[in-house]
C-alpha cells in the first residue's frame, strides 16, 4: 500500500511539472448495483476510450494505484472493467445519498490519463433491526387513554426506499403505533394507548413490533413488547353473601367457632389482602360477646351465652384491603342462640288449713 501511494504521488506530480493540461482527458461514468459478484462487468472502457484491444495492450492500460482497495481493474483481454473486490455501498459512503468510486485510468505512449467515476447503487440488502429483541415495561390500569410511550427506534443502513420507512404493530384492543420523525430523519415508534387496561383481565400483554422498508423485496425486523399491568385498587372486597345466619347453643364454649368469614378481592398484593374487623355499626354488648381475627375471617365466641338473657344477636363485619383508597365492604352475621336445659324448675309450696 504504501509504495502505492509513493508511486501515485510521484505520477502526479510528474503530470503537474511535466505534462500538457490537455493530459487529462473528459470523465466517463458507469453505474453498478453494490454486492456485485467478483468478476462481475462495470463497462467497457474500450469503446469508451475509442481503442481496439490491440491498442490497449500495446498502450498498457491500467487502474492507476490509490489509497483504497482496488475494487474495479481492468481485463485487458476484453477491454473491461470489472468488479475486483467486494463492495459494500454502507461501507464505502454510510448513509450519504450518492456514492461515487473514483478511478484515474492511465494509458502510455502517449502518457494520458481518463478519469472515471463508478456509481454504486444500492440494494435491499439490509433489513431494519432493534436495538434489542425484546423490550419490558410496565404500565397501571389507572392509566388514562391517549398516554404514549416512545420505543427505541429501528435502524436500517440503506438508503432511499430501501432504508426503514414505517412501523406496524401486531392488531390488539388496547395499543396502537405512532410514527414520529425526529431531525427529518430517525422515525421513532410511540406506543399510544388506546382504551383502559384491567389487570384482572388481562395482567400481561404481548406486542409484536414490524419495522418495514420499501425495497424489493420488502425486508422488515421485528421487537417483541412485552407490557405488565400494575395493578390499581380499583376493586373492593366481596363477600359471597350479604346476610350469613348461623345457630349456636348457649352451652357453647368459650372460643367455639361462630363463622368463617371468606370475602374475595381480584386485586393483586396489598390491594387484594384483606382484613377483616368487627364494624362500628353494632351494639355495643357485641365487640365483648363476640371476636373476629383480622386475618382469617373467624368469628369466635368470648364469653359464655345466657339464653335467657339473649336469644339472637346481630353482628356487622368489615373487610377492607390493605392499599390506597381501600374501599370497605360488610357482611351481616345473625347468630341464633339455642336454648339447652340449664335451669331447674321454680317450685312453691302452699298449704290450706281447714277450720
Amino acid at each position: 500500500m504504501r509504495d502505492n501511494i509513493n508511486w501515485l504521488l510521484k505520477y502526479r506530480l510528474f503530470c503537474c511539472f511535466f505534462c500538457p493540461w490537455d493530459f487529462i482527458s473528459g470523465q466517463i461514468r458507469y453505474s453498478v448495483p453494490e454486492e456485485l459478484q467478483l468478476g462481475a462487468f462495470v463497462g467497457n472502457i474500450a469503446i469508451d476510450l475509442g481503442l481496439d484491444l490491440k491498442q490497449l495492450s500495446a498502450r498498457s492500460l491500467r487502474v492507476a494505484p490509490s489509497p483504497r482497495k482496488r475494487y474495479v481493474d481492468v481485463n485487458l483481454a476484453k477491454g473491461i472493467l470489472f468488479v475486483n473486490e467486494r463492495i459494500d455501498r454502507e461501507q464505502l459512503c454510510g448513509p450519504s445519498t450518492d456514492c461515487i468510486l473514483p478511478l484515474n485510468v492511465v494509458l502510455e505512449n502517449p502518457l494520458s490519463l481518463h478519469q472515471v467515476e463508478v456509481e454504486i447503487l444500492d440494494v435491499n440488502d439490509n433489513a431494519p433491526s432493534f436495538p434489542k429483541s425484546l423490550v419490558r415495561f410496565e404500565i397501571s390500569e389507572g392509566t388514562a387513554p391517549g398516554a404514549r410511550f416512545p420505543l427505541e427506534a429501528a435502524h436500517d443502513p440503506d438508503i432511499g426506499t430501501n432504508s426503514l420507512q414505517t412501523y406496524q404493530l401486531n392488531h390488539n384492543e388496547y395499543f396502537t403505533i405512532d410514527v414520529q420523525t425526529h431531525s427529518g430523519k430517525v422515525k421513532m415508534p410511540v406506543l399510544v394507548l388506546q382504551r383502559l387496561l384491567d389487570r384482572e383481565t388481562t395482567s400481561i400483554h404481548e406486542l409484536s413490533l414490524f419495522a418495514e422498508d420499501e425495497g424489493v423485496p420488502v425486508r422488515s425486523g421485528t421487537v417483541q413488547v412485552t407490557i405488565t399491568v400494575q395493578d390499581a385498587n380499583d376493586n373492593a372486597p366481596v363477600f359471597s353473601q350479604s346476610v350469613y345466619r348461623v345457630a349456636l347453643l348457649e352451652s357453647a364454649p368459650l372460643g367455639s367457632l361462630v363463622i368463617t368469614l371468606n370475602a374475595t378481592d381480584s386485586d393483586d398484593g396489598a390491594n387484594g389482602e384483606i382484613t377483616y374487623s368487627i364494624s362500628r355499626y353494632n351494639s355495643e354488648n357485641v365487640p365483648e360477646i363476640f371476636s373476629m381475627d383480622s386475618k382469617t375471617g373467624d368469628l369466635r365466641l368470648k364469653v359464655h351465652l345466657d339464653y335467657e338473657q339473649s336469644t339472637f344477636f346481630e353482628i356487622n363485619v368489615q373487610a377492607i384491603d390493605n392499599g390506597l383508597y381501600a374501599m370497605p365492604q360488610h357482611c351481616d352475621v345473625l347468630v341464633d342462640v339455642i336454648d339447652v336445659n340449664d335451669n331447674a324448675p321454680d317450685m312453691s309450696m302452699t298449704s290450706k288449713l281447714s277450720t
